[in-house]
């Protein structure tokens, strides 16, 4: 299902971490003994009160939730866990975008094929794909292959052998995508679970300013709850999202299997999994999957 919108695509980088343990130390020398005391005696309300905070502190831009995160979209969009296999991958899936490739559907007829290129030839001029760059250009925007056949699938698996090319796979992942949904995910104040709720829908719709784009679930989900940054709760505000979610994937039959949501996503919030704690098990598209 590597499919998105065309427009406005928004770019950023993730919110920086921030660490507060050294200064609060430092601060804890200076208080007087009987201060601490008293701390301390209130130390269990206090601790409640930051257990939010806390289990936000790790994002989805965690290594090791990042690599949770590339393994569900792979399971979704290549029915495989083993998303790094997918530089190679390259097919017209006949959905109107042209050619299909990468690690996260990368599409011809979307641009963003022709940005990983574009990329990949400013680090590696001589590059295989380059020659394509005119066609790729002219086919932007449309699903034909026309200068890009018979060889260009061929080329592109090639290219995926190159570091440089999964490099920027990645870069333009990053870039167009996970950054952008790890920042706003971190500004609506919602932990691993909910930014990668808002990772997957831009990857499947892009975020433009047509209906089904994550700007417009975002803002129908925001019709009806709150995010926590707003004084809302959690889980209530991701069930809105995911309601608004499906509602986006049904207008388009290319995207009528709402499974990434209803088993995958759905199951995960309703089992209270807020920070995609492993094991997760779960199903897309009826195949079951297991991380330990």
């Amino acid at each position: 299902m590597r499919t998105r919108s065309t427009g406005g695509r928004s770019r950023g980088s993730g919110l920086p971490k921030t660490a507060v343990r050294t200064a609060l130390g430092l601060a804890l020398l200076a208080v007087p003994a009987t201060a601490v005391a008293t701390a301390a005696h209130h130390a269990p309300a206090a601790a409640h009160r930051a257990a939010p905070a806390v289990r936000a502190a790790t994002g989805l831009d965690d290594p090791a939730k990042k690599e949770i995160a590339m393994q569900l979209v792979s399971s979704a969009e290549n029915s495989s866990l083993d998303w790094k296999a997918q530089y190679q991958y390259i097919e017209d899936i006949g959905d109107g975008r042209g050619y299909t490739g990468g690690i996260i559907g990368f599409c011809s007829g979307t641009h963003d094929m022709l940005e990983v290129v574009e990329l990949y030839t400013k680090k590696r001029p001589d590059n295989v794909l380059a020659k394509y760059l005119p066609a790729l250009r002219k086919v932007d925007g449309s699903d034909s292959h026309e200068g890009l056949d018979p060889n260009y699938p061929k080329d592109w698996k090639k290219a995926a052998q190159d570091r440089e090319f999964q490099k920027a796979q990645n870069d333009e992942r990053d870039r167009v995508y996970f950054n952008p949904a790890v920042k706003q995910g971190k500004a609506d104040g919602i932990g691993v679970l909910g930014q990668f709720a808002y990772y997957d829908a831009i990857v499947m719709h892009g975020d433009g300013d047509d209906r089904t784009s994550f700007p417009s679930i975002r803002k129908r989900a925001l019709a009806q709850a709150k995010p926590p940054a707003q004084g809302g709760d959690e889980k209530t505000y991701l069930n809105a999202f995911l309601d608004a979610r499906v509602w986006a994937m049904k207008q388009e039959e290319a995207h009528s299997d709402t499974s990434r949501v209803d088993t995958e996503q759905r199951a995960f919030l309703r089992r209270g999994n807020l920070d995609l704690h492993t094991p997760l098990d779960w199903k897309v598209y009826g195949d079951s999957y297991h991380i330990g």
